[in-house]
């Protein structure tokens, strides 16, 4: 079989009993319940596992069309099912996937990394900084955070650890590569915070945004990076010290590792072609998404944030730093777009509909009852949003099925709505941190035995409680500065 039965069977159930067994609320239509079905079951299978999320993608969009749930017209329906594969914002996460590919092909990955530890990996602590600014330097361009930390970051941090004798194999893990692993981990949800295109699920939180607010509010490249900037930087600055305190490495003076870099940096040999191609593809998309020209030639120059995405991506196939078969298979980019695109067109069809109306209604009368004034309502919602994830094993679905309801509600109790936006924002990469199952970057250093499920669990929990309060108290003050509120 192609599915996996016991998570395709409570998937199917809870659709069922959601969709057709619970009466239809009133102040919702039938066909937004039986959507919220389809919706409830698709969000279980993905956590269920019980296809890859791309193929539950697929059969996702074809219930939509075939039961009519958003139009009584077969034409109608497909077109309604298929209708958010013209957002640019799929495209934009798509293809930048598909340019960091160049980052891993050419080294220019591995080669960043190595320079910084080369430079500060004298001590164990330095190295742990010099993987996190490899993870800050990379993450504008590397919107799989997996690919990211899990595929070029984790492979340096092994090699380094091994060479001191840190290996999980042999129960010496505590020398360095246990501080080093959850180090390279952490960082990754610090990284992914700071940049729309850092990881795949931030282009939805800005979909989510805009159609809450009704697109006066919709996040730029621009303001979501200068937004983070402050609170991303201190978080990576205070993180390798405090999991320091809490994991101190056994050997704390590391004077090999910068030779150990440098034979890696002449085992990569010159900086090649494709790499010195890579670094302008990096500027040219880095000075177009941050908006540059505009700013000094007037809004006449600006270019889209996709359209910029598509000029990255041509100028590596022109340069011949990626070919069409690399794009091909970067299987990565192209399953995004899927289920991207599915999950899009179902929420905002639910909003379309009235359900996220509904839904943001009922919790906003729930907690406005407490009587805890917007600033406690907002802190409830942002938390009970932020721990939810224990439950998920997707940042995707996670969003998907919570982001829309509890900011509508955070909005309706009084929650200025952009720095409540952020925050938000915050929260769906900072829920990363809790747990071995949290993010797709999770499983590949959780799986490489540096650390015990207790170790990451607590080192998770701690983290959280740090992150969130820093984006808290320096965001807030950083947006109060900006004139964000």
């Amino acid at each position: 079989m192609g599915f996996k039965p016991l998570p395709t069977a409570i998937a199917v159930a809870l659709g069922l009993i959601i969709g057709f067994v619970i009466p239809v609320p009133a102040g919702v239509t039938p066909d937004a319940w039986h959507l919220l079905g389809l919706f409830v079951g698709t969000i279980a299978a993905i956590i269920g596992k019980a296809l890859p999320i791309g193929a539950l993608s697929i059969i996702a969009i074809a219930l939509v069309a075939v039961t009519g749930v958003t139009n009584d017209k077969a034409a109608g329906a497909i077109n309604d099912a298929l209708s958010s594969f013209s957002n640019s914002l799929i495209w934009l996460i798509g293809v930048s996937i598909m340019i960091s590919r160049g980052i891993i092909k050419t080294g220019l990955g591995a080669r960043i990394g190595y320079l910084f530890i080369a430079v500060w990996g004298k001590k164990t602590i330095g190295i742990a900084y010099s993987l996190a600014l490899s993870e800050l330097i990379l993450a504008p361009v590397t919107p799989s955070n997996t690919a990211r930390g899990g595929g070029i970051i984790h492979p340096i941090m092994r090699a380094i650890a091994g060479s001191y004798g840190s290996d999980p194999e042999q129960g010496t893990q505590g020398r360095m590569g246990r501080y080093l692993a959850l180090t390279n981990y952490h960082a990754n949800p610090i990284t992914s915070a700071m940049f729309i295109t850092a990881t795949a699920p931030n282009p939805l939180v800005v979909k989510l945004i805009a159609d809450a607010t009704g697109a006066q509010i919709s996040l730029s490249w621009g303001t979501w990076a200068l937004a983070m900037l402050l609170p991303g930087l201190v978080a990576l600055a205070l993180m390798p010290y405090l999991i320091y305190l809490l994991h101190p490495p056994e050997i704390k003076s590391t004077p090999n590792a910068m030779q150990f870099a440098r034979d890696k940096l002449k085992e990569l040999g010159p900086i090649s072609r494709g790499e010195l191609t890579m670094l302008g593809v990096f500027a040219v998309l880095l000075v177009l998404w941050a908006g540059i020209p505009a700013f000094f030639f007037g809004p006449g120059a600006a270019v889209d944030p996709t359209t910029t995405a598509f000029i990255g991506l041509s100028l590596c196939l022109i340069t011949g730093v990626l070919t069409w078969e690399d794009v091909i298979k970067e299987k990565s980019a192209w399953d995004t777009i899927i289920w991207f695109g599915a999950l899009v067109m179902m929420a905002t069809f639910l909003n379309k509909l009235g359900l996220i109306a509904w839904f943001a209604q009922s919790i906003e009368a729930g907690i406005g009852s407490l009587g805890l004034g917007w600033m406690g309502a907002s802190a409830l919602l942002l938390l009970t949003y932020l721990y939810a994830h224990y439950m998920f094993a997707s940042t995707t679905a996670h969003i998907t099925a919570m982001f829309a309801a509890f900011y509508g509600a955070g909005l309706a109790l009084g929650a200025p709505a952009l720095p409540f936006a952020l925050m938000m924002a915050a929260a769906s990469n900072i829920m990363m941190t809790l747990t071995h199952y949290a993010t797709g970057t999770s499983p590949v250093i959780f799986g490489s035995g540096y650390t015990t499920l207790g170790e990451w669990w607590k080192t998770g929990f701690f983290m959280s409680v740090v992150l969130i309060a820093i984006w808290l108290v320096v965001g807030s003050l950083w947006w109060k500065v900006l004139g964000y509120w």
